[in-house]
């Protein structure tokens, strides 16, 4: 959960320029057997071959006086018949013995190589089924399509309703529904909380009731994670099985089934690869999340569906890609064992439980050449201490430089929420400031040291 839990303090002025993010079988040969007009008149010309042949002659001539002379003839007959049958059982033996004496074999003669695991299968009647096919029959009933209308305001027109759709997933069988909080943020009222915007509706389409939706609450909705919890109330619904996704690998199946492009195609299968782990993905809101990267097709509309294994058991939630010309097969999801992890505390509390928050805003343009400039430590620059959090109540002011964070030497933004986040709500740390005087040099500032008692952070 470590790298689900960025961004928890304000980043202000974060740069703009980022990428765009937009949210087996073996064949076998049929062998069939031909008998041409040749093969049924062949035997008839060795017939009329042997009648011309040199040593046959239908006149008959009366042997010659000797007891050698005349065994001449059947002893020519005899080794004729003798060579055709050894000839015969040696070619039968080449053509089938030898092959099975060195099946098993791993070199046999005249070969460098030959595969232990020969199989081959036939099809019978072409229905042989796939590993898309399977997890398509068994998850597809799992996935839902979500589905929101929500009034916004244009300068110029005023007041207009909207839509949105995307997809998502059956927690379990009691209607509980996990998809993407980006999916369904814009029919909320604000940044944050689990209240449903005046005027905005958020609907879920089972995929065997597309004709009748059902109204859904928002348990929870964590944007760090962008994780939602929606609930209707309908019972024994088929739950999706989720795996482990730190046991997946790069290179084994992944299959996404979601709605792309909105409920027209609800239910849209796709497969391809697992093409990395661990992908450190920032959104434009600076949003950074740690994500499954995969060449199965994710469009818009997918967001909040399932990227499964062979099994098809859950392996992560399909959040975004890469799009933009020259780019192609860059899918995103959230790991299954985080999203899980967030889904069970939005469940029960409504919000992430135990997640730390310091409680600044942080003033981003601070750098280490600024800091040079001004005879000042780098580290980061706290431009708001936000009232009655963590630290207000130890001490820190605007203006002060945060050096250092229990001992560790913090020079960005990024290397303080990474300590942070190795800490729960509640502990205590040390916090090693520079504060700048109120008047004189910056650089006659002293460092101060204050002790500090995590707070939560509740989204």
């Amino acid at each position: 959960m470590d790298n689900y839990n960025d961004n928890n303090d304000v980043n202000k002025n974060r740069e703009d320029s980022r990428w765009s993010y937009t949210n087996s079988y073996y064949p076998s040969h049929n062998t069939y057997t031909y008998q041409s007009s040749y093969q049924q008149n062949r035997y008839q010309d060795r017939y009329d071959d042997l009648k011309t042949s040199s040593f046959y002659n239908e006149s008959y001539k009366k042997p010659a006086k000797g007891k050698f002379k005349g065994l001449v003839a059947p002893m020519l007959i005899v080794a004729l018949i003798s060579s055709l049958l050894t000839g015969g059982i040696v070619g039968a033996y080449f053509t089938y013995g030898l092959p099975e004496k060195y099946s098993g074999a791993a070199n046999p003669p005249g070969n460098t190589y030959v595969s232990e695991n020969i199989r081959q299968i036939e099809i019978i009647d072409g229905t042989t089924t796939s590993a898309e096919t399977v997890v398509a029959e068994k998850v597809s009933p799992s996935i839902v399509g979500i589905s929101i209308t929500y009034q916004y305001y244009d300068r110029f027109f005023g007041s207009a309703q909207n839509k949105g759709q995307g997809s998502g997933i059956i927690y379990s069988s009691d209607g509980y529904i996990i998809t993407n909080n980006h999916v369904i943020e814009n029919a909320m009222s604000g940044s944050g909380g689990n209240k449903v915007a005046p005027n905005a509706r958020i609907e879920v389409i089972l995929p065997n009731q597309i004709d009748h939706p059902y109204e859904a609450t928002v348990v929870g909705r964590d944007s760090k994670t962008d994780i939602a919890i929606l609930k209707i109330n309908v019972s024994e619904l088929p739950a999706a099985e989720f795996g482990d996704s730190d046991k997946i690998k790069v290179g084994q199946k992944a299959i996404a089934i979601g709605n792309p492009a909105g409920l027209e195609f609800m239910g849209s299968v796709t497969s391809g690869i697992i093409s990395g782990l661990n992908r450190r993905i920032e959104f434009d809101d600076g949003t950074v999340l740690r994500l499954i990267q995969t060449d199965a097709a994710i469009n818009p509309g997918n967001s909040g569906g399932a990227l499964l294994d062979s099994e098809g058991k859950v392996i992560g939630i399909n959040t975004s890609k890469i799009g933009g010309a020259g780019y192609e097969g860059l899918g995103f999801a959230i790991p299954s064992n985080n999203a899980v992890e967030v889904a069970e505390s939005l469940i029960k509390s409504g919000y992430v439980t135990g997640r730390p928050q310091i409680g600044i805003v942080v003033d981003t343009r601070f750098n280490a050449t600024i800091a040079e400039n001004n005879g000042v430590p780098e580290g980061i620059l706290v431009y708001e201490v936000q009232p009655l959090s963590a630290a207000f109540m130890a001490g820190v002011k605007t203006g002060d430089i945060i050096t250092k964070f229990n001992g560790v030497d913090i020079k960005s933004f990024d290397e303080l929420e990474r300590e942070k986040n190795k800490y729960k709500a509640g502990d205590k740390v040390e916090l090693t400031i520079y504060r700048i005087p109120q008047k004189g040099d910056a650089s006659q500032g002293k460092y101060i040291t204050l002790e500090l008692i995590l707070g939560e952070d509740k989204g």
